[in-house]
């Protein structure tokens, strides 16, 4: 069973945890999430399509992120993402934490913080090596066709990372 850390409305861990998925957050009360950017040296993306079976936007495209497992910190969050779900490891890559914003879902009990980090790396199709259950492909695109996807409402995160696309 997967555990995540519940967080106050200063981002500060409360010592309480909650199981992954049990939307039980009270007013004030936060789980932490990443996402990970990965830009080339040719200004490209890597960004991964969600497998068709997922329960939320199956088929959208996006960068690499999840939740933070209890005891973990963002950083170390956003490595082991990028490195399931991509097979890539930003270890040693340029870059790190950007920024970080917050959501509130009233009612729902699915409020989070979102680290967003952006790696700068060169790797090539053949490096990527995609974890089936959560993604089904990948691309390297560059920021007008990511601007594109969120036209087309396909693309999750785009208005919240655009900054991270500059």
């Amino acid at each position: 069973m997967e555990l995540w850390d519940i967080y106050d409305k200063d981002k500060k861990p409360t010592g309480r945890t909650m199981k992954r998925n049990d939307w039980c957050l009270k007013e004030g009360e936060y789980h932490l999430s990443v996402l990970g950017v990965i830009q080339r040296p040719d200004g490209k993306y890597l960004i991964t399509k969600r497998a068709a079976d997922k329960a939320w936007a199956p088929g959208w495209w996006e960068v690499s992120g999840g939740a933070a497992i209890a005891g973990e910190t963002s950083e170390e969050a956003v490595k082991r993402e990028i490195l399931e779900e991509t097979g890539l490891d930003v270890t040693n890559a340029e870059g790190g934490f950007l920024f970080s914003y917050h959501r509130e879902n009233p009612g729902e009990g699915d409020n989070y913080f979102v680290d967003v980090y952006k790696y700068h790396m060169d790797f090539t199709e053949a490096d990527i090596k995609l974890q089936t259950e959560e993604t089904n492909a990948f691309q390297i695109a560059d920021a007008a066709q990511l601007s594109e996807y969120d036209k087309q409402g396909i693309f999750l995160h785009y208005q919240s990372i655009k900054q991270a696309l500059q």
